[in-house]
């Protein structure tokens, strides 16, 4: 038997290491071992391409990427290839999570060359970085003739090659253009039917979401949704909303036996996901049926939360506080392999009660995916499967409960999926509003007590003399945070302030909105850069949103609330010039400017703001952030204060609520229904 010195000395070194090594992000360090010598973006990168003549090949992805782990394999690990790029380009690697600068510019690039965009993304660019060819998975041969064919017309026809590069890069510049507008006539509730009647025209009114063969959740989208159907009134709208988010929560795209969503789905139905688990995914879809439950009062709402929550916990935490940004889809080589399971498997697990689990779980033949394989998934409610079932509603959540423990049991014995342990400030932002609003609906303590402690956390790690990083882990490297970092941020200091009533948070989010203008403002747009530097061939206006909202349209959120704490009118003005300059985008495209559209819905239906004041304000704000109230700002305070909503309003000894609209308030009340009476007859 070999020693354990021995075994150490017969480890076998690895043919090739290139300077990616050097670097902490899990995405490039996976492929510091490959024989193409990749190097991380830099300006030294790109300056070297210039005195070489080089074309730059940029490949941008991310850890938890499929098809950059099938690339990978198939090309950057092939020696013939490395070769051909070696020779002919200065090859970078960019993790998106840790650049999404980048990955904008040249994702921009892509969807003007191809016409869509995904990952991973590849694009050969100029040695001044404008780029010439974009794409995204290519197989070996296919690679492989791209890499010949541009060199070869970089090395024959440099002009063309150049005029190419300069119409690319010009239209980049122009999709960034966003002309600034003060005409507020725009913003209008018509304004908001319109939007909605024309998105209309793409709901899927039977599994939920919009048609399409594949599914994101798109949280900004459903918060919008739900906010506007409480505010308009509208019953169909309020349908499909409560039917998407059921058909989500029965979905296979929600991981029952460990809690969290997965990515997305790739069929219309939810029922199978790309099996990726994202922090941003979770940390939005957390609030979402936090919100949703104090709806609907579903109880499956409060399920997804609570699992979600523990999930995160349990799988993506780290021990110093903060949380991970995602857990691949692979595992052993294989999509999904650790989260699917057999019948043979799940018969063995469960045993009592296997007849009523494949019931449940609708374990039936025109179900299994990838030849052997079940995804689990509901098709109704609890209570309707009880019904059929002749079943106590309480005998199927003890029995649901055991299911669970004895399967996530099981899958802990498995090979798990690859953890991209970075931590990214405006990821763990959504998480902190996501735990706010699980606080909200359901009072939990702890939940308060994970926020408070990921602000603090992202305080330690994040920030530096008012400063954010965007990304950390242990021995990274110092990066400047981005306007998304800083905008979620703001909005989750905000969140933060309204329930826990310290005004610390309050003046954490105030400081870093000054930083934020000064450091991101766009005189040109009205809007706010993406990037403090303008060392891209192109500056960045990201307006549109997508699975996150876009930091735009969050910063004109934080400046229309700011405004209203502050009794700022500039910052007010400043929102409302934002959201007018995006109508023309708005109405046509509804889907992809939710956030958007949710500020159209502050401006033009009434906005409320209540203000508790006196000894007993924190449990009174607790019963009125109970019911969730979309266009309502509350806040309180249990001293006196100089902040204008409290101005003049402590009285020792007592407690009040004020329900105010446009500085006019009603007369105070002392309890939170009569609040509630104030708010519905205003």
């Amino acid at each position: 038997m070999l020693s354990c010195e021995n075994k150490i000395k017969t480890k076998k070194e690895p043919k090739f290491t290139n300077s990616l090594i050097e670097e902490t992000s899990p995405y490039l360090l996976q492929h510091a071992h490959n024989p193409v010598n990749w190097r991380a973006w830099s300006n030294n990168a790109l300056e070297d391409a210039k005195k070489e003549n080089k074309l730059v090949l940029v490949s941008i992805g991310y850890s938890s990427c499929h098809w950059c782990h099938v690339m990978e394999k198939e090309s950057f690990k092939d020696e013939g290839i490395a070769k051909i790029m070696n020779d002919n380009f200065i090859n970078i690697k960019v993790d998106r999570e840790e650049r999404p600068d980048v990955d904008q510019v040249y994702m921009t690039a892509l969807q003007l060359i191809k016409g869509t965009g995904g990952w991973p993304l590849n694009v050969i660019t100029l040695p001044n970085g404008k780029p010439i060819y974009g794409g995204t998975y290519h197989s070996k041969e296919e690679w492989t003739q791209v890499l010949e064919k541009i060199s070869d017309l970089y090395k024959n026809d440099p002009k063309k090659a150049n005029e190419y590069a300069d119409m690319v890069a010009q239209g980049i510049q122009e999709v960034n253009l966003i002309t600034p507008s003060t005409n507020y006539d725009l913003l209008t509730k018509e304004a908001v039917l319109k939007s909605v009647n024309t998105w209309k025209k793409e709901w899927d009114m039977q599994n939920g979401g919009d048609n399409g063969q594949q599914k994101f959740m798109l949280p900004s989208n459903l918060n919008f949704l739900l906010d506007y159907a409480i505010l308009s009134g509208d019953n169909e709208t309020k349908k499909h909303i409560k039917n998407t988010l059921n058909k989500i929560a029965y979905g296979g795209i929600y991981d029952f036996v460990g809690g969290g969503f997965y990515r997305y789905s790739t069929d219309p139905n939810w029922r199978i996901p790309h099996f990726e688990k994202m922090l941003y995914d979770n940390a939005q879809l957390i609030s979402v049926y936090s919100k949703a439950y104090s709806v609907f009062k579903e109880p499956i709402y409060k399920e997804v939360v609570y699992n979600t929550i523990a999930f995160l916990e349990r799988e993506m935490k780290n021990p110093n506080g903060g949380y991970y940004a995602a857990i691949d889809a692979d595992s052993e080589g294989k999509e999904g392999k650790y989260y699917v399971w057999t019948q043979k498997e799940l018969n063995n697990i469960i045993e009592e009660d296997f007849t009523l689990f494949k019931d449940y779980f609708k374990i039936t033949p025109d179900n299994i995916w990838e030849h052997t394989n079940y995804v689990l998934h509901r098709n109704v409610s609890d209570t309707q499967f009880c019904e059929v079932n002749q079943l106590a509603n309480s005998r199927l959540q003890e029995l649901k409960k055991l299911w669970k423990n004895k399967l996530l049991k099981e899958r802990t014995k498995r090979v798990a999926p690859r953890l991209d342990d970075k931590i990214i400030t405006s990821w763990n932002a959504l998480l902190i509003s996501g735990f706010v609003d699980a606080y909200k609906a359901f009072g939990e303590n702890s939940y308060l007590e994970k926020a408070i402690k990921t602000l603090d956390n992202l305080k330690k790690f994040s920030l530096n003399n008012s400063n954010l990083r965007h990304s950390y882990k242990e021995k990274s490297k110092n990066n400047k945070g981005f306007l998304e970092d800083y905008t979620f941020l703001i909005d989750a200091s905000l969140n933060l302030y309204s329930v826990s009533l310290d005004t610390n948070h309050l003046d954490f989010a105030n400081t870093l909105n000054k930083k934020t203008m000064a450091k991101f403002t766009d005189d040109t747009s009205g809007m706010y850069r993406y990037n403090e530097n303008k060392d891209l061939i192109s500056h960045i206006i990201k307006t549109n949103d997508g699975v996150i909202p876009s930091p735009n349209s969050v910063m004109a959120h934080n400046l229309f609330r700011l405004g209203h704490l502050n009794y700022d009118k500039y910052l007010l003005e400043k929102s409302k010039s934002m959201v007018t300059a995006m109508m023309p985008f708005i109405t046509p495209n509804t889907s992809s400017y939710a956030k958007w559209n949710s500020l159209l819905l502050n401006i033009t239906y009434s906005y409320y703001e209540i203000a508790v004041v006196g000894k007993n304000a924190k449990k009174l704000a607790e019963d009125l952030h109970k019911n969730y109230i979309p266009n309502t700002l509350i806040i309180g305070s249990t001293k006196n204060s100089n902040l204008p909503l409290f101005e003049g309003r402590f009285i020792a000894n007592e407690t009040y609520i004020y329900v105010c609209r446009d500085n006019a308030c009603k007369l105070p009340v002392a309890t939170t229904n009569d609040a509630l009476k104030q708010l519905n007859n205003f």
